[in-house]
């Protein structure tokens, strides 16, 4: 299945997408669902033949709206940590986002006013259905409800000035997720053997496959888990691979009027305007 949430006459709804057009469901969110060990690849088919929306009509909110974690996975792709100068990490590189950071397919991303060092990291997200500790690599792949893409908008000035990345990597609007969640019955297994792709104004700049990531998903899950507990709606954002506009001579960054594209084999494009702060 494909879940979008989305704003129709002012209402956040979930719905499931049909070429151009939106089935609304409910008004329930994926994180609620999940709180409730809902089954995402049936729970469509249990709610009956609801309204048909155009997709012009309608405002994509981020697709899982409040996480109950974001965990970012950085320098996981090794062509990405030479370009950025860092010796490879022998253990995951973990930092948090923040949903205040979240904004939906089709939102402006915005370039805060205190800075002009916007830049772009198409990576592919996991949204976990269940959690716990100490969970085994052979078991993580149980814990997925699903994947749907994530533009980690990254404020370099601000990520740069500290050891830690965090506030450059949570300016309010920067994080564009959606803008679907497609269930793990249609992603092959750990979600290997993808192309992730980033346009900027339709240019591609970044382009590899998931089989490159250092740390598979079903690592991520596991290592995570040794040290906090995984919940339902979880989502780890599993990293971007080289092409940062940062690493580049002369730097290439998002400026307003630009438009930035994530696309993963077999997902919508997830499409995003840049615009400054007013």
């Amino acid at each position: 299945m494909r879940y979008v949430r989305f704003l129709h006459d002012g209402t956040p709804y979930l719905g499931t997408r049909e070429g151009n057009k939106i089935r609304i469901l409910g008004e329930e969110s994926i994180e609620s669902l999940l709180a409730a060990g809902i089954d995402l690849e049936t729970y469509a088919g249990t709610r009956g033949g609801g309204k048909l929306v155009d997709e012009a009509d309608v405002a994509y909110l981020p697709v899982v709206e409040h996480p109950a974690k974001i965990f970012c996975i950085g320098l996981n792709y090794a062509d990405h940590t030479k370009e950025s100068k860092y010796e490879q990490p022998a253990y995951p590189t973990i930092f948090p986002r923040y949903d205040t950071s979240l904004v939906g397919h089709g939102q402006p991303i915005v370039r805060p006013r205190v800075s002009d060092s916007l830049d772009f990291e198409g990576e592919l997200a996991v949204v976990l259905k269940r959690g716990g500790r100490h969970i085994r690599k052979e078991d993580a792949l149980d814990c997925v409800a699903g994947y749907a893409l994530f533009n980690d908008g990254s404020v370099r000035e601000y990520q740069f000035l500290s050891p830690q990345w965090t506030v450059g990597k949570n300016f309010d609007a920067t994080g564009a997720f959606g803008p679907e969640l497609v269930t793990a019955s249609e992603v092959p297994p750990a979600a290997r053997g993808l192309r992730l792709e980033t346009r900027l104004n339709g240019e591609v700049v970044q382009s590899a496959s998931t089989d490159d990531m250092i740390f598979d998903i079903p690592t991520l899950i596991s290592v995570i888990s040794e040290a906090i507990t995984l919940e339902p709606s979880d989502v780890i954002v599993t990293g971007t691979p080289a092409g940062i506009g940062w690493a580049r001579t002369p730097k290439l960054l998002m400026r307003a009027g630009d438009v930035c594209e994530i696309s993963v084999t077999g997902f919508a494009t997830l499409r995003n305007p840049i615009a400054d702060e007013t």
